[in-house]
């Protein structure tokens, strides 16, 4: 009676409360676009400065993804998560202080980029442990549903950063909205902390030794599969993160209102959650997860090359309409969605046994990071270099041919691993 119980109230609570944990780390990755304004205007910081910010928080995940997906289970899922919440809120509360007290970007970027990169570690603290998480205090019957929300955590979190950080920062400048981000990353931390149970509790498998890590990581990186889904993680993430990452600057350079550029960002942010829960519903229905791959990757460029790409000389540039181009925009997100709901699942499917999954899944996160992390300012060089974001395309062009490649490449071992599976 009391497990039914507990099974009836107590675990849909802790698995929303690791999905709004996992949704309060990503406001921390997506509240740098909105204020690159304000930090240009307050501190002098260049557009390509602007872009190691933004991707300087993936400098943990392209270090370390791999290991911490090999650690989770030693260093306890929940203590993983709860670790990575408070990091990522302290040195929020630090960047805020910085920018309160230095007003020279001489002083302050150092200090900034060192702040964002411990950010970067402790959202990969707090989000690898996620899906393991709520395969733990989910009865089975509730694991697809809670792993849909998961799913969307980043998307979600991205969006309602883009949503919420204009008016946060035209009330109390960029450090009021480090704080307040801060703080909410601190309340779902309390929250996991309340009602997720103790990793002493939960655990029941022992402690893996050092030469099982050690077996772990050569299967993962002897086997094609991971690799694959890896690279196809990281060209996805790389061009969907420059995009909306520098969506905020694209509409001041082009005289966009500041609360229409808000709105519009976090509304081509969030159709990416809109695909993800499309991309799972296609796969339960049968659809191929090579298929989906390929269309999620040709709709991107085909959304990319729509939004960006103009004719002649930019004083006289030709190119679509601004609606057209948005709707671009919205639809190049939209079927990124796809994308890693396919991956996500085929991650399971195609590690090299069930013990290396999650090291699997880090190595993806590895890729993914890495991407993030080359992609927005090297596409903001491009733009520097131009003078405008209309060469934007050739990148995510490039990016989106590499995926359909790669999806031709998984195409061959799925028939196994699904008689495997």
């Amino acid at each position: 009676m009391k497990s039914g119980t507990h099974t009836g109230v107590h675990v849909p609570g802790a698995a929303l409360a690791v999905v709004t944990a996992g949704v309060a780390a990503a406001l921390h990755i997506g509240k740098l676009p909105p204020a690159v304004p304000a930090l240009q205007s307050g501190l002098g910081i260049g557009l390509v400065e602007a872009g190691f910010l933004l991707s300087l928080v993936q400098l943990a995940g392209m270090a370390l993804g791999i290991f911490v997906g090999l650690a989770a289970d030693t260093i306890g899922l929940r203590r993983s998560m709860l670790s990575g919440l408070v990091l990522v809120s302290l040195a929020s509360l630090l960047g805020g202080l910085v920018g309160m007290s230095m007003h020279d970007k001489a002083e302050a970027l150092p200090l900034l980029l060192v702040l964002r990169a411990l950010e970067g570690f402790g959202f990969l603290l707090a989000a690898m442990p996620g899906p393991g998480l709520i395969r733990t205090v989910v009865p089975p019957n509730a694991e697809k549903a809670a792993m849909g929300l998961w799913g969307a955590y980043m998307p979600l979190g991205v969006a309602l950063a883009l949503l919420a950080g204009p008016a946060f920062i035209a009330w109390f400048d960029w450090p009021g909205w480090w704080w307040a981000v801060a703080l909410l990353s601190l309340t779902a931390a309390a929250w996991v902390a309340w009602v997720v149970p103790s990793d002493k509790v939960r655990a029941r498998a022992p402690k893996g030794t050092a030469e099982a890590w050690q077996r772990r990581l050569l299967e993962t990186a002897r086997a094609s599969g991971p690799w694959t889904l890896a690279l196809a993680f990281g060209v996805y993430s790389s061009q969907w993160m420059a995009v909306i990452g520098f969506l905020p600057a694209i509409y001041v350079d082009a005289g966009v209102a500041g609360s229409w550029t808000a709105a519009l960002t976090a509304f081509a942010a969030a159709t990416n959650i809109v695909g993800n829960v499309t991309g799972g519903r296609l796969l339960q229905r049968g659809v191929a997860p090579d298929r989906l791959l390929r269309w999620g990757f040709a709709v991107m460029a085909l959304g990319s090359v729509a939004a960006f790409a103009q004719i002649g000389a930019p004083e006289g540039a030709l190119g679509l309409p601004p609606a057209l181009r948005y709707l671009a925009v919205c639809m190049f997100s939209l079927a990124g969605g796809m994308v890693p709901a396919t991956l996500f699942m085929l991650g399971v499917r195609l590690a090299p046994g069930p013990g290396a999954v999650s090291t699997t899944i880090g190595l993806m996160q590895q890729a993914s990071s890495l991407g993030q992390f080359v992609a927005p300012p090297f596409v903001a060089w491009i733009a520097h270099r131009a003078g405008g974001w209309e060469w934007t395309w050739v990148v995510t062009l490039a990016c989106s041919m590499v995926g359909i490649a790669l999806a031709g490449r998984l195409s061959p071992a799925l028939p196994r691993a699904g008689t495997a599976s």
